[in-house]
């Protein structure tokens, strides 16, 4: 795999002018640094688990990646596209790591492990249990090393029940989840989220568990383990969904997300292009008639309260509907945005990274460093003023392997020769 994307870069060249180029560089100012002094070892492989990672190292973590030598995530082979040869997928999950290719399989490599998880904080695992055990990196073999670690497992099903062996990717969690069933037009198939929201939801339970869990050992000095199943993850985030159903016992139907709680909350066609639109209560309902010059609309007892609307959403939407197509989207949404009511556009990703609001918050950069171009989709979370959390770049394979041999573990260069030797690094 490594070798035809190696081929298909050298003949496939990235355009000399990209989007990313368009994007400022990484803000300057100073990076949280709130989880300065925490170690992570990070032992997972494609998306929940580096995401999971790169969350902490955000805050500030040092997070060392450990990777296979030679191959490495399986995410770096993910692609087209590839950027300069470079993983576009692997890129956006990797940042503020330090790759270190490590065999540890074999005995040499093992110790080497073993000397790093005594230097470590947190630990995150993305191998079912079974194989946990086989590579001696599950809880009760790290425990061993170091009691007080918290022991992160991330998992498509968790470390308990009949499923807890099968395998899983975003696809298969959304599939059990429900969210699938409930996405897409009433008579289209099933349709995935477009984006892997069961691994990026599941890699933010599982920073949040490891904060929590780091949160209690400063206080009772016991190491924690953490079980997060991907497909629980996903299940939980249906909570708003499910729950009706088991109040009501009706079943929701795909809808192209027309059958919200609230009466209008979906997207509208305009003269030329589509928004969004959410009457959330009965002064928005009435603000939007107010807005569009039909405030006698907004009075009518028929649809005075929610209830009332949902009972007649058919012949609401059509009249909304009716009044939209007369202007084009932008002049929409100036008037509401004037008369707050809430609504939006229906944005491409072209359109979303080019926002001029949020590349002025610091949620898109590039970094150009040592010419090297690494489009960014920062974290999004302010603290104390500040967004910025670059420090690394995603790291190339194995890129940091002697530095942190050496600066955390204290080897020397024979040392390190001998593991090279040895094919361990």
């Amino acid at each position: 795999m490594l070798l035809f994307e190696s081929a298909f870069v050298t003949v496939h060249r990235s355009p000399a002018v990209l989007p990313l180029d368009a994007l400022p560089p990484p803000p300057s100012a100073p990076p949280i640094a709130l989880l300065s002094g925490i170690r992570v070892v990070d032992l997972t492989t494609s998306i929940a688990g580096p995401y999971a990672a790169m969350l902490l190292a955000d805050m500030g973590a040092d997070v060392v990646k450990i990777e296979r030598p030679g191959a490495g995530d399986d995410s770096r082979a993910w692609g087209p596209p590839f950027l300069d040869g470079e993983s576009l997928w692997f890129l956006s999950v990797n940042r503020n790591k330090r790759s270190v290719a490590l065999d540890y399989t074999g005995e040499a490599g093992r110790r080497v492990l073993h000397d790093l998880v005594r230097t470590a904080d947190v630990v995150i695992v993305n191998l079912v249990e079974r194989v946990q055990k086989k590579l001696g990196v599950d809880y009760a073999s790290l425990a061993a090393i170091k009691a007080d670690v918290v022991f992160v497992s991330l998992t498509g099903f968790g470390l308990a029940g009949a499923r807890k062996d099968f395998p899983c990717y975003d696809l298969i969690a959304e599939g059990y989840s429900g969210v699938m069933d409930l996405t897409g037009e009433a008579e289209s198939p099933p349709q995935k989220v477009g984006t892997p929201a069961a691994d990026l939801i599941a890699g933010m339970d599982a920073a949040y568990a490891a904060l929590a869990a780091l949160f209690d050992r400063g206080r009772s000095g016991r190491g924690h383990k953490i079980d997060i199943a991907m497909v629980d993850s996903m299940t939980r985030f249906m909570a708003p969904r499910i729950l009706p159903y088991l109040g009501s016992g009706e079943v929701p139907q795909r809808s192209g997300a027309r059958d919200s709680v609230i009466a209008v909350y979906q997207t509208f066609d305009t003269k030329d292009d589509p928004l969004t639109l959410g009457l959330g209560n009965d002064a928005i309902w009435k603000r939007f008639w107010q807005a569009v010059g039909r405030p006698e609309v907004g009075q009518d007892a028929r649809y005075a309260s929610n209830k009332d609307r949902r009972a007649g959403r058919a012949e609401v939407v059509a009249e909304i509907q009716k009044v939209l197509t007369a202007r084009p989207r932008d002049e929409w949404l100036k008037i509401f945005v004037e008369a707050k009511v809430p609504a939006g556009p229906v944005n491409r990703v072209d359109q979303v990274s080019s926002d001029p609001e949020l590349v002025a918050r610091g949620l898109f950069y590039t970094d150009s460093a040592g010419g090297r171009r690494v489009p960014q989709v920062g974290l999004g979370i302010g603290v104390d003023g500040t967004t910025s959390s670059y420090r690394l770049p995603p790291p190339r394979l194995g890129e940091h392997t002697g530095d942190v041999l050496k600066d955390v573990l204290g080897y020397d260069e024979a040392k390190v020769a001998q593991l090279r030797a040895d094919k361990a690094i």
